[in-house]
């Protein structure tokens, strides 16, 4: 009897230790305001969910399988909180799975961008608010926007501050793989207050003959009293596409908050009086760790021939929004 549970008792440490060595993590993100948006022509009010940060229910984890490699995943659904309605494919925010090493990640899936990667770094808006750079600067290029379907994603360790990115998105297009494929690259510094990341993304359309080519360099640098964001982006589709964006921006602490502003602007090198600018400023104010409330207010201001975020009608676009946000 003594013997049987001395086997019992071994078998639950064992199986205890493995257990640990294994962990799920739920997480989300819930993200609800009031937006009212005004091109001088025509105006609208509206409750809209995922004003900062896209409202997402996740799942995550890793597996520790020794000898320093371990596996991870990543399962994130997207959701309208104003009407409770999921957004497309179940996890449509992202999907992988891969491996951990001393070589590097490697992740197979749904994942975002190289491109949009440098993007959530070099945006003090966070990709979202108002004034995000996502309204005037492409994320992608690709029919996914800020993510590639069928994805390879693989990032080197990261050795004195430096760290590098390759993706391939398989087209899966029968008869020709250049259909639909998406390659990225990127290649990155972070140490103390300074960032700077230089990243690239190729798109082709469905018939393989066309490509998106965006090309970005970015980076920040952490002052204390400011955190000031620079960009400069190179977006060309063969003949019909040539554009330039540039961004400047800043943070400043204030209180249980921060105060942020960006300049954009968009120069188009193909098509006369198709120039645009966007100006934007928010606020954040962090009532716990998890919970914030937030305003922001932005206007962009289209030459003649641009029509770039505007409501039918006008050549302005005025987006003023308040809400809240809570992580969990």
């Amino acid at each position: 009897m003594k013997k049987a549970f001395f086997a019992l008792a071994v078998l639950g440490a064992v199986s205890g230790a493995a257990f640990a060595q294994s962990s799920v993590e739920v997480y989300g993100i819930v993200d609800m305001g009031l937006v009212h948006e005004n091109n001088g022509t025509t105006s609208a009010t509206r409750l809209d969910s995922g004003n900062v940060y896209g409202s997402r229910l996740g799942f995550r984890g890793t597996e520790d399988l020794g000898g320093g490699l371990s596996a991870l995943f990543n399962l994130e659904s997207g959701f309208n909180v104003d009407t409770g309605a999921g957004q497309g494919p179940l996890f449509n925010r992202q999907s992988f799975v891969g491996l951990k090493g001393s070589a590097g990640t490697v992740t197979l899936g749904r994942q975002y961008t190289t491109l949009f990667r440098a993007q959530l770094a070099y945006d003090p808006f966070f990709t979202g608010f108002a004034g995000n750079a996502g309204r005037m600067m492409s994320n992608g290029g690709g029919p996914n926007g800020a993510r590639t379907d069928n994805s390879i994603f693989y990032v080197t360790p990261t050795v004195n501050g430096f760290e590098g990115q390759l993706q391939y998105g398989l087209g899966e297009q029968a008869g020709d793989n250049s259909k639909l494929r998406e390659t990225g690259a990127a290649v990155g510094y972070a140490k103390d207050r300074l960032s700077m990341k230089l990243a690239y993304h190729n798109a082709n359309d469905a018939t393989g003959n066309t490509s998106t080519k965006n090309t970005n360099l970015s980076g920040t640098y952490d002052f204390g009293v400011a955190k000031v964001y620079a960009a400069y982006q190179l977006n060309k589709t063969d003949s019909v596409l040539d554009t330039r964006d540039g961004l400047i921006g800043v943070s400043v602490p204030f209180g249980a908050g921060k105060f942020i502003a960006s300049y954009i602007r968009k120069n188009d090198r193909i098509n006369a009086n198709a120039n645009a600018t966007q100006l934007a400023a928010g606020y954040i104010y962090g009532l716990s760790k998890r919970t914030d409330l937030y305003t922001s207010v932005s206007n962009i201001k289209n030459d003649s021939g641009s029509s770039i975020r505007v409501l039918t009608g006008g050549n302005s676009d005025r987006l003023f929004n308040a809400g809240i946000s809570h992580k969990f």
